[in-house]
């Protein structure tokens, strides 16, 4: 029996997310408690008993819950209202008017991720409206501060309100954004994300005349051989399970691909090598893997100096560091500083901005099998593959507390992946109404053979 898309919520939703991008939560501040009651008010109307939790005045989460019978675990739907800053002159729209045209919502959130508050939002409307026999309860959560860490959202719930949101599985963002192959669709379900590590290295120096420079001590000039040294490391190359499989799905659906991740796969220390001869053909492709098979360190602010002519005494960077799940993030930093001996220690200083470990859930689960079996059945020729994100989301809060968590909002391209994921955070966000349809209709199918 064909899956069933539930085309008579089109109006609903689209009107729902619409008004949910009006309200403007740019973080910072934030402000997502006006948000949060937005959809408490909505839930409300069809029985639920939402309650707002705000870890500071403002940062609102919502949180409610569709009982069951007790036989299955819980399933929690995470999501967040936050989102990141909008240019309104670089848009063709207003970023927070919500706007409809041409069969799509536009506006800062619609893809990341207030069109997936949406989608799970009428996925869990669904289940009571049908009456589903759930045997287990169905958690909705959507949560303040994902874009700026989440620590004042997911963190702080799991922190003071963990017997409201934990749950043995989550489903959140990350995933399901099908890939077109040759053979057919490939749909991702995020399994694995990098740590993150953000540092600031301050170096110092001897102030003096910008006309006699061996006469002083240039702080800007010993910042140079910092990025030096760190931008000659040679990380090493560690293929995860997630990677493995994603790459070996890949493959079954593009024969193009065959040859090269199989050498890939035999061969991880020619990896950079067999990238670089892929990219002849799918820079895209090479590029997204090339992050996925080892720590990352990228130089994202520099400062220093103070006038033309004086030579400056300090100057500062602050470093994204990007760890594989396998690796410790303290362990990396320790390797970062040893590797600045030869710069002087003595003249560096260091602080961490942000840091936490990666995360991995394993795909061999009642949930990930829901998954697949659903997908298939809406597409008999397509492929489900886990994913490594080189990004973070709030999946990590529950990782680290023993829940098996996937990234999966489940969509179809209207256009080439990499333009669309460019609009996440960019100019003109938007996201189909089509596919907020297609999204509650795989998602609520999903929950549906999962906790019955």
């Amino acid at each position: 029996m064909p899956l069933k898309i539930q085309n008579e919520i089109e109006q609903e939703i689209t009107k729902f997310l619409s008004d949910l991008i009006r309200i403007n939560t740019t973080n910072p501040p934030g402000n997502e408690t006006q948000a949060a009651n937005f959809i408490a008010e909505d839930l409300a109307k069809e029985g639920f008993t939402p309650e707002i939790i705000e870890s500071a005045p403002g940062r609102g989460s919502v949180i409610t819950r569709l009982k069951g019978t007790g036989e299955k675990p819980s399933l929690l739907l995470l999501s967040h209202l936050d989102v990141v800053a909008a240019n309104p002159a670089e848009w063709t729209v207003d970023p927070f008017a919500g706007t409809v045209k041409d069969g799509y919502v536009y506006g800062r959130g619609a893809f990341d991720m207030k069109g997936m508050v949406a989608v799970e939002v009428f996925t869990l409307k669904l289940l009571k409206k049908n009456n589903v026999p759930l045997k287990g309860d169905v958690v909705l959560a959507a949560t303040a501060d994902e874009e700026k860490g989440g620590e004042e959202g997911a963190g702080y719930l799991l922190r003071h309100h963990r017997e409201k949101v934990w749950c043995p599985y989550v489903i959140n963002e990350g995933g399901g954004l099908a890939i077109p192959q040759s053979k057919g669709h490939i749909y991702t379900v995020q399994t694995a994300e990098k740590g993150i590590l953000w540092f600031r290295v301050k170096a110092k120096g001897t102030p003096g005349h910008g006309s006699m420079p061996n006469m002083a001590d240039n702080a800007i000039a010993r910042m140079n051989k910092v990025m030096d040294k760190i931008g000659s490391m040679q990380p090493q190359i560690v293929f995860l399970p997630t990677l493995k499989q994603f790459l070996v799905q890949v493959a079954k659906q593009n024969p193009m691909l065959q040859e090269p991740f199989s050498r890939l796969l035999a061969n991880p220390e020619q990896s950079d090598r067999i990238l670089d001869e892929l990219a002849q053909t799918d820079r895209v492709l090479a590029e997204e893997i090339r992050p996925k098979i080892k720590m990352t360190i990228t130089p994202t602010m520099i400062h220093g100096g103070v006038k033309e002519n004086i030579i400056p005494s300090e100057c500062e960077a602050v470093f994204d560091c990007r760890v594989l799940p396998s690796q410790s993030v303290e362990e990396t930093f320790s390797q970062i500083k040893n590797l600045l001996v030869d710069v002087g220690l003595d003249k560096l200083s260091f602080e961490i901005l942000q840091i936490h470990d990666g995360s991995e859930s394993t795909t061999e689960t009642p949930l990930y099998n829901s998954i697949v079996s659903v997908l298939k059945d809406l597409e008999p020729d397509c492929e489900v593959a886990p994913k490594l994100d080189t990004g973070g989301t709030d999946s990590r809060f529950f990782r680290q507390t023993g829940s098996v968590c996937y990234g999966f909002n489940p969509m179809r391209p209207d256009e080439p992946n990499d333009k669309l994921e460019k609009r996440m955070h960019g100019i003109d966000e938007r996201i189909t109404v089509e596919n907020l349809v297609f999204g509650t209709s795989v998602l609520y199918e999903t929950v549906r053979r999962f906790m019955t």
